[in-house]
């Protein structure tokens, strides 16, 4: 049966339709991509990178193909937005971390209670964020940001030290630099179970406050270093704006590499 319609009626219609797909509810929201994520982090804890996959990430969440490509465009930007979720977890945990009267005690507990639970409670973040294993180096770009987000967090707490003369000869982009390759070093050793049961957390503590402790002057620096200015962990107020990043190593290479 054809309807016949006046324009007036025609246009109302087409107003109706189009006001009608505007006030659509989005289909995926947040909730939707913290559980791709959550799924996504499973699948490479079980089976590693190689695991991964759209489909995969879509049948363990419960959602479909389509739910994947709406959020995060592709499996590339799925593995981008686990390495944001890494530093992101990092720089909250840290924020959220009280501080005491004792920086050095305050940076043992940021090595257990930040860095460690992360990599006990996700491995898989651990190994794509920090390790950046099977990640290409144009993905972890794409996280960058976030991690230099975190290890500005972390760099303020070597500020302290500074301020309070406890670096001794390191300086405050070096500091920073041992305590994370310790702090990695002894994460990978955790993560295979080579760390006495039980007493994992006890030697995360001893082993980071031996190498903070060693960064400490002697009787003699102390009183030179306490003449001298504190550095700053600010990149802008200080003539060496060379650091080394969490999101690349190739550029700490390259830094390297200049000197």
């Amino acid at each position: 049966m054809l309807l016949l319609l006046d324009n007036e009626t025609i246009v109302t219609l087409r107003s109706l339709r189009y006001s009608v797909n505007m006030g659509r509810p989005k289909e995926h929201d947040t909730e939707t991509g913290e559980a791709l994520l959550d799924a996504a982090e499973q699948i490479v804890e079980n089976d590693g990178m190689t695991g991964l996959s759209v489909r995969r990430v879509a049948d363990l969440a419960g959602t479909t193909t389509r739910a994947v490509y709406a959020v995060f465009g592709s499996k590339e930007g799925l593995i981008v937005a686990l390495g944001r979720r890494t530093f992101n977890l990092l720089a909250h945990a840290m924020d959220e971390l009280p501080t005491s009267d004792d920086p050095a005690s305050d940076l043992v507990e940021a090595g257990v209670r930040v860095f460690r639970t992360l990599v006990v409670n996700h491995p898989a973040l651990f190994k794509i964020g920090l390790q950046h294993r099977d990640v290409p180096p144009q993905l972890v770009q794409q996280f960058s940001a976030e991690a230099e987000n975190a290890w500005f967090r972390l760099g303020s707490r070597f500020q302290r030290l500074a301020e309070q003369h406890l670096l001794g000869d390191q300086t405050i982009h070096d500091a920073p630099v041992q305590f994370h390759a310790l702090c990695e070093g002894l994460a990978a050793v955790d993560l295979r179970g080579l760390l006495p049961g039980g007493r994992e957390e006890c030697l995360w503590r001893e082993a980071l406050g031996a190498l903070i402790r060693g960064f400490r002057p002697t009787s003699i620096e102390r009183g030179a270093s306490h003449e001298g200015s504190v550095q700053s962990a600010d990149p802008a107020a200080s003539p060496n704006t060379d650091r080394a990043r969490w999101s690349s190593p190739a550029a700490a290479r390259s830094v390297m590499a200049r000197k």
